[in-house]
């Protein structure tokens, strides 16, 4: 395939699911076209307009944001302030399309996504959106009949979509992410200081973090850790939650728990563990297929048409993964994960067939698919 000269423009964020499957859409397009020629578009006073800079991209923001249900005078105005920030939203995505004049546009998902793709769509400017999730969101939803193509991660996706728009590329991750060999994870015990004879339990809720695995690990800690004595912690808080945790850990000498607010060299912590806790956004499950990692899900509550279960079942249907629910993880979760770290032969059976679910190559998948589109 000819990979020309093109000008892309990549819509969406909102959170590390959705800006980090942009980045690295972004940076395979300069990979196959060191020329190409990419603008971003997020909103205003999300991550993305600190994550994508840092990528080297530029950004442009728009003043779009989502509905606010719960009941206070603070979200009241926001709420009241909405229709005119969408008009502005459209608006000025309609103006960005006119200066920019992307060759395509591509949607990743979030509140920057729908005012961006339905100017393109409207300009007749050749589009793709990138649905991670086993449920679609409601903004892809809106779009699919609007778009050219759409890449998903999960079979079963007609049920949201038109079929015949269709392409399986799975999620877009850090190309850094693949099973470690023995040599790397050596490496990555010794990086964090970890003892090679020892189990080792990754805990990660997301770049933002999640309160019931932080509430969860800590009242384990004051109990005693028990069942923990050969077994050493890497535990990812999120930002929100950074000072919280340092105030809970002030003066508590346990050095078999390292933690911090963000996890930066996330091969590394993927390597050095036996055994994975996470979240099951779209971006932790394709990463932890991708590096062939058993992991017990705890799907959050907390987002739209409960995406993350479905996420977490795709896996879980397969022997692939354990599920634990929110609501129960404060009871089972560490007795279970602790029992699990130290069933070989489980864990082994989850490794593999996790794999073997793994799409590594999305990026590439889904350049390719725009460049067909334009062809």
């Amino acid at each position: 395939m000819e990979y020309r000269k093109l000008r892309v423009i990549i819509s969406g964020g909102g959170t590390g699911g959705h800006i980090f499957p942009a980045i690295s859409i972004a940076n395979r397009f300069k990979e196959v076209n060191p020329e190409t020629e990419i603008l971003f578009v997020g909103a205003n006073g999300r991550m993305e307009m600190e994550k994508v800079p840092a990528a080297g991209y530029r950004i442009v923001g728009l003043p779009i944001s989502g509905l606010q249900r719960k009941l206070s005078l603070k979200n009241i105005l926001h709420d009241i302030a909405l229709p005119f920030k969408t008009l502005y939203s459209r608006a000025k995505a309609r103006k960005l399309i006119r200066e920019f004049k992307p060759d395509i546009a591509v949607g990743v998902g979030g509140y920057a996504s729908a005012p961006l793709l339905m100017a393109a769509t409207r300009a007749h400017i050749p589009s793709l959106i990138q649905e991670q999730n086993g449920f679609a969101g409601l903004t892809n939803r809106m779009l699919g009949g609007k778009v050219d193509r759409i890449c998903v991660a999960y079979e079963g996706m007609e049920r949201f979509f038109p079929a015949d728009k269709l392409v399986m590329s799975g999620n877009p991750i850090r190309s850094s992410i693949r099973p470690a060999t023995p040599e790397v994870r050596a490496q990555a015990l010794a990086y964090y200081g970890l003892d090679a004879a020892k189990k080792h339990l990754l805990i990660v809720g997301g770049s933002l973090g999640c309160g019931t695995l932080n509430r969860t690990l800590m009242a384990w800690i004051e109990a005693g850790c028990p069942g923990g004595e050969d077994v050493e912690i890497l535990w990812q808080c999120g930002k929100y939650y950074e000072k919280e945790v340092a105030a809970f850990m002030q003066g508590r000498e346990l050095p078999a728990i390292r933690w911090s607010a963000f996890i930066e060299r996330m091969d590394y912590a993927y390597a050095a563990a036996d055994l994975i806790v996470s979240r099951s956004g779209a971006s932790s499950v394709s990463e932890i297929c991708a590096c062939g990692k058993a992991c017990i899900f705890v799907p959050s509550p907390n987002v739209a048409e409960d995406h993350q279960t479905h996420n977490a079942m795709a896996l879980v249907s397969r022997s692939a993964a354990e599920m634990v629910r929110d609501a129960d993880a404060p009871k089972q979760l560490m007795d279970k994960a602790l029992a699990l770290v130290h069933d070989k032969a489980r864990i082994a059976e989850m490794e593999q067939n996790a794999f073997a679910m793994a799409l590594p190559d999305a990026a590439a998948t889904i350049v390719d698919c725009a460049y067909g589109i334009l062809r």
